[in-house]
């Protein structure tokens, strides 16, 4: 994508950006970040992690929830070569957001949870949120070129996130955490 990165991305803005297409009564409640940390990167991507942790500073700062995740060593055998390589998996995040969206529609926190995400492992989740609680509105919005036909079908409302959204909601170059330490955004971001 030409332009600003999604990595130095306010959520906060970027998601009270779009209220208005899900309704005009539509108030944030709660966002959750659902993530993991790449430290199996770290080696051939220095600062990575550091990077990451530094931006869910920066999201928490604004009042974004952070739930991690991790990553799973896989190990693939190739018959062509006949050996094994070790390949990552992230884990456990399609859950944490199936089981989040369930606790939230419970406990009664919300009428409409808005998902930012195109993908389809969400679906069974959607269905049976939606089969439980048949009164609360789930929408999705959809990351840029991240349409999803499947989960537009089963949401009660659907937007497509422009690029030129990510660009007009980035957070400044310098950002002042919690613990009151300034945080810059990264030179490659």
């Amino acid at each position: 994508m030409n332009g600003a990165s999604t990595k130095w991305l306010d959520l906060r803005s970027l998601l009270s950006s779009y209220l208005p297409a899900i309704g005009g009564s539509a108030q944030l409640q709660q966002i959750i970040y659902f993530s993991a940390l790449a430290t199996h990167l770290e080696n051939r991507q220095p600062g990575l992690t550091v990077r990451h942790r530094e931006y869910i500073d920066c999201l928490e700062s604004v009042g974004v929830v952070p739930i991690l995740g991790r990553f799973k060593p896989k190990f693939i055998y190739c018959s062509r070569c006949k050996h094994k390589s070790r390949h990552f998996e992230e884990k456990e995040t399609d859950v944490a957001i199936s089981i989040k969206l369930m606790e939230i529609l419970q406990k009664d926190c919300a009428d409409t949870v808005a998902l930012i995400t195109g993908d389809t492992d969400l679906a069974p989740a959607v269905r049976t949120a939606k089969a439980l609680f048949p009164t609360k509105r789930i929408w999705f919005l959809f990351p840029y070129k991240r349409k999803n036909n499947e989960l537009a079908q089963l949401a009660d409302g659907h937007c497509y996130i422009r690029k030129e959204r990510y660009i007009q909601h980035q957070f400044s170059p310098t950002v002042t955490i919690k613990s009151g330490r300034v945080v810059r955004k990264p030179e490659k971001w």
